[in-house]
């Protein structure tokens, strides 16, 4: 009977974070912007959100069509990260955390693209034209990576910090994403670190336009209050980024705050991302 007893309290009392983790999830919306095409966010709120009077950090997260469950309507895919979020303050192993994801568009590339670093414009047949300009994926005329991150802080921020509980320093507003995504989260620190504090990149692209942009973020560090997390696999397109993250973390030396890590087998796939999402996660949340 006392065992029985003890049964039943141990169930009342573990928080059930797969039903919280889904009724967390409020209503897409349509954020507008001056600066880039509108597009939709969709924000998760901890389950403990509706009971408290507390505020709570917040993580943005890019290609928001794959941050919450599948079927992705972009690829099909996602990352379930409200799920292992959830779990993971279940556990008490981390703060609760309002996540606020922000859909991808077309010209995904482009927003994506850390600006400053791309090559400067040449004249045609100019002997000194950069032969990396050649190799970047996106037209440069579509290359709007200032113009996205001044939309996430001047604009989608002040309305998230208007709308829901946060708090609103740097050290509690943080980034997350994957392959160019991560490019644009680790670039957010350094062009806004008053704002963005902290952001985890997962498989980040270093190897685009043949390292250009982990060139340009070895002489261009985020300041060292920043903290971040990159990590990379050693299967498929994962497989070609080891030597440049390498050159990465011997320019950032022995800063506090800065974690690297491999993965050995693992792809560049959301099914890899969300196989792993709960150790940046707790980089980012992890109680102290």
């Amino acid at each position: 009977m006392i065992r029985l007893l003890v049964a039943l309290l141990a169930l009342v009392a573990t928080p059930a974070f797969a039903a919280d983790a889904a009724d967390g999830l409020q209503p897409k919306f349509t954020a507008s912007s001056t600066l880039i095409p509108a597009r939709t966010v969709q924000v998760w709120l901890p389950p403990d959100y509706a009971t408290s009077k507390r505020r709570y950090p917040v993580i943005y997260l890019h290609d928001g069509q794959n941050v919450y469950d599948d079927p992705s309507p972009w690829s099909g895919k996602s990352w379930a990260v409200h799920r292992a979020l959830a779990k993971l303050i279940a556990e008490r192993k981390v703060r609760p955390a309002i996540l606020v994801a922000v859909w991808n568009t077309d010209n995904r590339l482009g927003e994506y693209m850390p600006e400053a670093a791309v090559p400067p414009v040449v004249a045609p047949g100019d002997p000194n034209a950069d032969d990396l300009f050649k190799k970047l994926p996106v037209e440069r005329a579509k290359i709007a990576g200032d113009a996205y991150l001044a939309f996430l802080a001047d604009e989608l921020k002040p309305l998230i910090d208007k709308q829901y509980r946060t708090l609103r320093g740097p050290r509690d507003t943080m980034l997350m994403g994957s392959s160019m995504g991560g490019l644009i989260s680790a670039y957010a620190l350094v062009r806004y670190p008053t704002v963005f504090g902290a952001a985890a990149c997962l498989s980040t692209a270093w190897p685009i336009g043949d390292g250009f942009t982990e060139r340009w973020f070895e002489t261009h560090l985020p300041p060292y209050t920043a903290r971040l997390y990159f990590d990379y696999g050693t299967g498929t397109n994962d497989g070609t980024i080891a030597p440049f993250q390498a050159k990465l973390d011997a320019a950032a030396g022995k800063r506090r705050g800065w974690v690297s890590r491999a993965f050995p087998g693992a792809e560049h796939s959301e099914r890899a991302w969300a196989a792993r999402v709960d150790i940046p996660l707790t980089f980012l949340l992890g109680k102290k």
